[in-house]
């Protein structure tokens, strides 16, 4: 389905320098603000305890968050957690606090400044087992971006499949750089975001490189730049259709969804905005410069013995 069709190419591969060059500055700035700030990694990879409490009216998480740094608690997060009414309050590690002790300091807090609160539930995640979310999920991401190369070299060739890896990894670098730069909480519902940026990428670069397939199996006489420039053009409409309904999906969340789903919906507006930029303006001038041509994917034509240019034997 097409909602316009341009007829005449756009010359993206003109420009191929300048957005690769635009690329490489946004990566720079990533790789330092993760190695200058790092990223604020929640309860779930530091370690600490969790508080679950619940309010008979709507809560009011600014007064939640004014009476817990009332009593100490500078470094809490406070979200709803299900319904207006029930509150996950995240507490920082510490060792010379037992979990129970936790939990009675917060309802002491909250029936001072801000009374109503029932406790549900309090949770204890130990410093051990927030490493091991850390490595599983760093092996998660190893394992996509594998079976991604994998499944690109075999299903065009390897050039294809060098060019989506660096743009899809160029893509969670500048997500894990944004979340560095202003200190938003990096959590496990941040990392499925990640994840699901990576399988979102790779989908828009696989229908690009199809349709540069296709180009240089049917059209005869253009230049590579020419081929990815058609071929790029020709997924447009479909490019917007598929991002901007994602898109307005992702912003309703974002902007409705709440403290508990925010920076999920924060991580994946930056991978689909950046999503689309590296498919199109930064896998295709890669494959451009890696030398695809029209040769790798059109057999040259078998010359039997004694045939002559039409096929006929003499």
């Amino acid at each position: 389905m097409e909602f316009f069709r341009i007829h005449k190419d756009i010359p993206f591969m003109r420009h191929a320098l300048k957005f690769n060059i635009i690329s490489l500055l946004t990566f720079v700035a990533a790789v330092f603000f993760l190695f200058w700030n790092g990223l604020n990694l929640s309860v779930e990879f530091t370690g600490g305890t969790l508080v679950e409490v619940n309010y008979t009216q709507t809560a009011d998480l600014e007064k939640v968050r004014g009476a817990l740094a009332k009593a100490g608690h500078g470094e809490v997060a406070v979200q709803n957690f299900g319904s207006s009414h029930d509150v996950l309050i995240r507490l920082p590690l510490k060792a010379d606090e037992p979990t129970a002790k936790a939990g009675e300091a917060v309802m002491a807090a909250l029936d001072a400044d801000a009374p109503g609160a029932t406790l549900r539930r309090v949770e204890f995640v130990g410093p051990q087992v927030g490493k091991e979310l850390a490595e599983n999920g760093a092996m998660a991401l190893l394992l996509v971006v594998i079976g991604i190369v994998i499944y690109l070299a075999f299903r065009f060739e390897w050039r294809f499949s060098v060019a989506a890896i660096i743009a899809n990894l160029h893509d969670v670098v500048i997500i894990l750089g944004f979340f560095a730069c202003f200190g938003w909480e990096f959590s496990l519902s941040v990392l499925a975001a990640v994840l699901a940026v990576l399988g979102y990428s790779v989908n828009e670069s696989v229908v690009v490189f199809d349709r540069v397939r296709e180009t240089f199996k049917k059209a005869r006489g253009l230049s590579t730049p020419q081929v990815l420039d058609h071929a790029i053009t020709r997924t447009i409409s479909r490019t917007i259709i598929t991002h901007g309904s994602t898109q307005m999906m992702v912003l309703s969340m974002l902007i409705f969804g709440g403290e508990t789903l925010h920076n999920f919906a924060l991580a994946l507006t930056i991978g689909i905005c950046f999503g689309i930029y590296s498919s199109v303006l930064v896998a295709s001038p890669l494959v451009m410069w890696l030398g695809v041509s029209r040769e790798q994917f059109v057999k040259p034509k078998r010359q039997i013995e004694g045939a002559n240019e039409d096929g006929a034997v003499v």
